[in-house]
């Protein structure tokens, strides 16, 4: 049994630092990395590229609304031709990187309020995974686990790998609990690692109301603006290697 370990990093922007990459990227197998629009600037995306490729993380890029002061987390209306632009120009900002420190992007990833509203519109996701597809059909799309993004990337011929939440609460129809709600983002290491031993090995998670929600893990999210990021990354891959689960990059898992 094989799953990914990925985090969101590069968001730091100017002289504003934020997460701990460096020591977040010690314990995952694949970084998504902010490209400039929700957070991130050209040093920190090629500052966080470069250290990927040091600490031998495969790269994907993490593209989000034009949204910088509201770090990406305010719901923005686009039409299906912006979208699929902004995805496209996005990606390509950070392959502009990629390229220069010699490694290949392997996935893209949309961030925040974006993520979110892909579940819930369906030409959207399409213009999104449009947008990918432009690019490079081998990139792998990560989507919300069962969600019906994933299922269009698949109807759409675009790798896609299932997400799930490390430290984030679910509803009991699949989706995530809210940030602006009570009990949306849980801290503690053990009952993180508990969740996480359950989605990969049984393929279901107990929603916030107590109901088991089931889904499939390709790759496992844990936040790099956690202020526990980094316990709680090597407190799930120690974890899960003890369960004889390996920890590889998407690439390894999504063919």
């Amino acid at each position: 049994m094989k799953v990914d370990l990925n985090s969101d990093l590069g968001e730091s922007f100017g002289r504003y630092k934020l997460g701990l990459d460096e020591e977040v990227m010690n314990h995952i197998t694949s970084a998504n990395v902010a490209t400039g629009w929700h957070a991130g600037d050209p040093i920190v995306m090629r500052r966080t590229v470069r250290l990927a490729k040091e600490k031998g993380v495969a790269v994907g890029a993490h593209p989000g609304y034009p949204d910088l002061l509201g770090f990406g987390r305010r719901y923005m209306k686009l039409t299906p031709e912006e979208a699929r632009n902004y995805i496209l120009y996005q990606i390509g900002a950070l392959y502009a990187f990629t390229k220069a420190e010699g490694i290949e992007l392997q996935h893209v990833k949309p961030h925040g309020a974006l993520y979110n509203a892909l579940v819930g519109e369906e030409k959207l996701a399409r213009a999104v995974i449009e947008g990918i597809a432009d690019f490079d059909k081998n990139l792998i799309f990560v989507a919300l686990s069962g969600s019906r993004p994933a299922e269009i990337a698949g109807e759409m011929g675009v790798k896609v790998a299932h997400e799930v939440f490390a430290d984030r609460a679910y509803n009991p129809d699949g989706t995530l609990v809210p940030r602006s709600q009570p009990g949306s983002v849980i801290h503690e290491e053990e009952e993180i690692a508990e969740r996480v031993i359950s989605m990969v090995k049984e393929g279901r998670v107990k929603a916030i109301n107590g109901e088991w929600v089931e889904l499939k893990a390709d790759t496992i999210c844990v936040h790099g603006d956690n202020p526990k990021a980094v316990e709680i990354a090597k407190h799930i891959r120690e974890v899960l290697e003890e369960e004889g689960v390996k920890v590889v990059p998407m690439k390894e898992i999504i063919r």
